[in-house]
């Protein structure tokens, strides 16, 4: 792919999904509220798609993780300033294609490219690192049929049960590879039959199992229309319902559990689903959402929230209507987020199971004092967490989260990296495991941040310093299928700084309706109900529209959000000049 081309694409692409998804509701709510909440992308040879609206193949997305802050690349809606630079990713490095007149790679072992793929990941950190062997070999052997169902056969054959970023993986390097053909899809629903039976027998290799419905998961999420309506037959969803039964291992419940939620953003596939009585299964496992054990605590989070905006149970009440929520004054703020991360009704856990790298921040900002709060690691895989401003962009499918710009910083304990300015370095801790705190602390009178891992500093963090002072939020980014719980201070830390310090909850304070967290379908029932005037700002849906950019002339939007503007948002050509113009009054 040319490289210029790709990345013209990308910029354009993100335009419009960040701009819609951030006030508008996003893709996915929309067709939710209509019954359908397909993906677009479909099989290579079909053309058929469910709903012309439905987004583009997260194989199309931005691979790069760059520096260079030249070109803008995508625009807030909620009136964030555009960020200059090209799209990097938690762990994408940019693909170099093969050039005019380099031969073909020589076929290798797709067991040993895969795991050496898994190997190599965690130590893609630098911005000009070149991407691995394994990953370009692997996508160009998956641009054949044939070589494409070796690659998957591969992935579910080979990835462990045990390491963190497995799963992660699998959704990367099909993510990467070319959009199978329907005959590639019929293969292989003819390869795996799957059934109750098949996942009877999976059960006894809960490696195989686990990594054959993360593979059904993420090929959900990567189709659309009949593709995914065809790939979901009646054997598949036999296999994913058992694969949830109480005899099966607690991850392959859970990622059993992620496709199911994934086929169901297709319209037919979520009547077929919610048909199955999968709701009476999720009511018995969303008790594990406290549970001391981490894995079964994920099944009953993604259970809970299944039940919530998706496979509605007659009768039962929603968790928001009965959380306790009294001595809560500091959470996540689930209208400051990026599209698809999932928050619970408490305000203070997080999860993202989604291929992009989602993120949050909390509803309290700082501008002076010492201030801390912790974070229990519910997965061990790629999470940035830290401390973020007011001018921090969230571009989630470019992959910039938080330490990805000059008002945030990071702390990324699993590739044991300091993340500042799209620019990592190593620091001394652990690899993060399950059930660890980290804490994190904020000194404005010092200016300086230090990350705890179980109680144990790291040198003071400084540079952020450089560009920010004031309205410092706590923040974090997530790759997929990652998870953790925030304490801002409503209960005992569990490793409190030997220093003076304050906590979110005991100087913010949260109105009872805005401590509440609606689940996505009641949340889209009220933006029906809201009035927009005619002719308002096409990006706030607020104030009238009044403004023209120069030179490019385009308007629709209002003067203070021109204000915000670095680059039209339809043309991406710079802004010179905006020109309010007079409104005729009737």
């Amino acid at each position: 792919m040319i490289v210029a081309a790709w990345i013209a694409y990308c910029a354009c692409r993100s335009l419009v999904r960040v701009v819609l998804s951030l006030s508008f509701p996003t893709p996915r709510e929309t067709l939710a509220a209509s019954g359908n909440m397909g993906n677009s992308c479909v099989c290579r040879d079909d053309s058929d798609t469910e709903n012309s609206h439905q987004r583009t193949s997260r194989a199309s997305r931005g691979q790069a993780r760059q520096a260079d802050h030249g070109t803008a690349t995508a625009m807030a809606i909620d009136v964030r300033e555009s960020r200059s630079g090209r799209p990097r990713d938690p762990v994408r490095p940019p693909r170099r294609g093969r050039g005019p007149h380099e031969p073909r790679r020589k076929k290798q072992n797709v067991d040993g490219l895969v795991l050496d793929t898994l190997a190599v990941i965690r130590t893609l950190v630098d911005n000009d690192q070149e991407p691995p062997y394994s990953m370009i070999t692997l996508h160009e052997m998956a641009e054949t049929d044939d070589g494409w169902l070796e690659v998957v056969q591969s992935l579910i054959r080979v990835i462990p049960l045990d390491d963190p970023l497995g799963p992660a993986v699998i959704t990367l390097l099909l993510d990467e590879c070319p959009l199978p053909t329907k005959d590639a899809l019929q293969k292989l629903s003819d390869m795996l039959s799957l059934s109750a039976t098949v996942a009877q027998q999976d059960a006894l290799s809960p490696s195989k199992h686990r990594n054959t419905t993360a593979v059904l998961g993420c090929l959900a999420e990567k189709l659309a229309g009949p593709a995914s309506i065809g790939l979901l037959n009646p054997g598949t969803l036999e296999y994913l319902l058992e694969s949830m039964g109480s005899e099966a291992h607690p991850t392959v419940m859970l990622f059993a559990l992620i496709a199911l939620e994934k086929f169901s953003q297709t319209s037919e596939n979520k009547l077929t689903v919610s048909a199955s009585s999968i709701s009476k299964r999720l009511a018995v496992l969303e008790s594990w959402a406290e549970h001391a054990e981490y894995l079964k605590r994920q099944v009953g989070f993604c259970s809970q929230w299944s039940l919530d905006n998706l496979f509605l149970k007659e009768g039962r009440q929603f968790t928001y209507e009965k959380v306790n929520l009294t001595h809560i004054n500091a959470m996540l703020n689930s209208n400051d987020v990026s599209e698809y991360l999932k928050i619970s009704p408490s305000g203070l856990e997080a999860r993202c199971d989604a291929s992009s790298f989602e993120s949050v921040r909390c509803t309290f900002c700082v501008d002076s004092g010492v201030w801390y709060y912790e974070v229990i690691v519910i997965t061990s895989g790629v999470m940035q967490i830290g401390w973020a401003t007011k001018d921090s962009k969230f571009l989630n499918h470019e992959g910039y989260g938080i330490g990805d710009d000059e008002y945030s910083c990071a702390y990324d304990g699993c590739r044991q990296l300091i993340w500042y300015n799209a620019r990592s370095k190593p620091h001394s801790h652990p690899c993060w495991k399950e059930g660890d705190a980290v804490g994190f602390l904020l000194d404005l009178s010092k200016k300086q941040m230090i990350f705890y891992l179980n109680g144990q500093q790291l040198p003071p963090e400084k540079q952020v310093f450089s560009s920010a002072t004031s309205g410092f939020f706590a923040a974090a980014s997530f790759m997929s299928y990652q998870q953790c719980e925030f304490n801002f201070g409503a209960k005992p830390f569990r490793h409190p700084p030997s220093v003076k310090f304050s906590t979110f909850n005991d100087f913010a304070s949260l109105l009872p309706s805005e401590k509440i967290i609606l689940p996505r379908h009641r949340r889209l029932a009220l933006l029906k109900q809201v009035s927009i005037r005619d002719n308002c700002c096409t990006l706030c849906c607020d104030i009238m529209a009044d403004t023209e950019l120069r030179p490019c002339g385009h308007g629709g939007i209002c003067m203070d959000c021109a204000l915000q503007l670095e680059t039209c948002p339809l043309c991406r050509q710079d802004i010179q000049t905006r020109v309010r113009l007079i409104a005729h009054i009737s």
